[in-house]
């Protein structure tokens, strides 16, 4: 008999067991025709060479429908929403992400299940618990054991470059859990020093949290230092950073504009000719690409730090500046369409966000937060000042810095009239909020109290009373200063996307990554 005929043969009783299992419905096992066949796929499909991974920290999908929203339309009989790019993704997927100790987990938590593929105790960065104590201390993790990171392996394994971006500090829990190891996420100096240790080869935004070591009081050698004498350059200037290209080397790139504590300004707060999160990500791409790929992980941590503040519209504007970094990873998936894979998601949620609130009943109306000017920390700052130079500042003197910036007005706040059905005029009892926060905000220290705790969760009283005030006239809610346990999507475009449909365990996205990049 002809190798043909034989092989010809082969295929038809392929055929038929196929249309028996279709028919009888048996289970997969490892003789079966299904099993071969995903065998064959799993062995024949081609594996990404270059790998952009984007997580919005603290975002769920109600943060990315609240910017679809947002940018949509809200008319009657015209009710759309806005598509964002990654929404077009052929792969979506649902992860969940409780940790070791919490269903509410902590981003070094999560960033180590997605970095990893393991769980942890919240607050722990890269390290497998022992024992059944919780705490993050360096008893109750395995010091000795230390696994590798997915970006550590494809390093390793494949010789691919490496890229870390994050909008926050980058020695923050999230850009951390991709190099780092370490039982406490608060060891920013040491977390540091990993950094500089892991011979990656691109850092970008974020300064350096702690960069003199944890302990105020005791100066060390500055983390910078420490880079450059690992073979780092370090650059903190828009035109040095507009420079870097394939022969810049191992470069950390920082951020020349900086905002809360050294990350990254708010996009709602960009000026313009300011650098921003893509600008980062296109010069990362120019410093990585190279015949053996990369893998890029790029972290929008002020959408987690805006939720943490129940900020909407500046949460909705980093979300929206995820989405441009994405455009740039669509763009380079334009010239290398088999090559590339793409994956957006969160590690957990934020601040309990909600679309629907209990005063707007079904109705919502986002379009009022174009009437926010700026972040919660620039209005903190603005306000500090004024306060500065006019300490018993008058509930009149604070609504001339408000009603510019956030749109809200006191023409109805002494009890006359009828308040329009969600305009931005003040209530009553609205006036009433913003002059208790006012007088809280006076003093030198908050008064810690169970009511000041669930008005303010430790922000400044007026700044937060007013994004409370804007987001329910828009339809938002919120119920937490802190995370939730609620699960998150997860988009996949490219090289094995496939992979990443379905719903699964945060855990599962690491195994994912190993699956598709044919790590041992």
């Amino acid at each position: 008999m002809s190798k043909k005929i034989i092989s010809s043969l082969l295929v038809l009783v392929m055929i038929v067991s196929i249309l028996t299992g279709l028919t009888t419905g048996p289970k997969l096992t490892a003789g079966s025709a299904e099993a071969v066949n995903a065998s064959v796929s799993s062995i024949s499909a081609k594996s990404p060479k270059y790998i952009f991974m984007f997580i919005g920290d603290g975002m769920s999908a109600v943060q990315v429908n609240s910017a679809q929203i947002f940018g949509g339309t809200n008319e009657p009989n015209n009710i759309g929403l806005d598509e964002l790019n990654f929404q077009k993704f052929e792969a979506v997927g649902y992860q969940t992400t409780h940790d070791s100790t919490s269903f509410a987990p902590d981003s070094a938590s999560t960033g180590t299940a997605l970095s990893s593929g393991f769980k942890t105790w919240s607050g722990t960065v890269g390290l497998k618990p022992v024992g059944n104590v919780s705490g993050n201390t360096a008893e109750n993790v395995d010091t000795k054991a230390v696994p590798k990171t997915i970006a550590e392996r494809l390093k390793e394994e494949k010789g691919m470059k490496i890229g870390i971006v994050s909008t926050v500090t980058i020695n923050h829990a999230t850009p951390a859990a991709y190099y780092a190891h370490s039982a406490s996420r608060n060891d920013y100096y040491g977390i540091a020093k990993q950094m500089a240790e892991s011979n990656f080869d691109y850092f970008g935004v974020g300064t350096i949290n702690k960069a003199t070591g944890n302990d105020k009081n005791v100066v060390e050698k500055s983390a910078y230092e420490i880079m450059e004498d690992n073979g780092y350059k370090v650059v903190n200037t828009k035109e040095e950073i507009l420079a870097l290209n394939s022969k810049s080397g191992k470069t950390y790139a920082v951020t020349p504009v900086t905002q809360d504590s050294g990350a990254m300004p708010y996009a709602i707060d960009n000026q313009e000719g300011d650098l921003t999160l893509a600008d980062f990500v296109k010069k990362g791409i120019d410093v990585l690409n190279n015949n053996k790929g990369f893998f890029m992980m790029v972290e929008g941590g002020k959408v987690d730090w805006a939720g943490h503040a129940n900020d909407a519209k500046a949460n909705i504007g980093d979300v929206l500046a995820l989405e441009e970094a994405v455009g740039v990873a669509l763009d380079f998936q334009k010239k290398y369409p088999k090559d590339t894979l793409i994956i957006v998601t969160g590690d957990h949620e934020t601040g309990g966000m909600s679309i629907g609130q209990a005063t707007t009943g079904y109705d919502t109306a986002l379009r009022i937060l174009e009437k926010q000017k700026m972040s919660y920390v620039a209005f903190d700052s603005l306000l500090k000042g004024e306060l500065k130079n006019n300490p018993d500042m008058t509930f009149a003197e604070l609504m001339n810095l408000v009603t510019p910036n956030f749109g809200l007005k006191n023409e109805f706040g002494d009890g006359q009239g009828e308040e329009p059905y969600m305009g931005l005029e003040l209530s009553d009892s609205e006036v009433a909020r913003l002059e208790k926060a006012l007088e809280e905000a006076k003093k030198e220290k908050v008064e810690d109290t169970e009511e000041n705790n669930l008005l303010y969760g430790g922000y400044n009283p007026v700044s937060v009373t007013l994004t409370h005030i804007l987001n329910n006239k828009a339809g938002i809610g919120w119920t937490s200063y802190s995370h939730t346990g609620v699960p998150v999507p997860v988009y996949a475009t490219g090289a094995r996307a496939d992979l990443f449909n379905g719903a699964y365990d945060n855990t599962e996205v690491y195994q994912k990554l190993v699956t598709a990049t044919k790590l041992k």
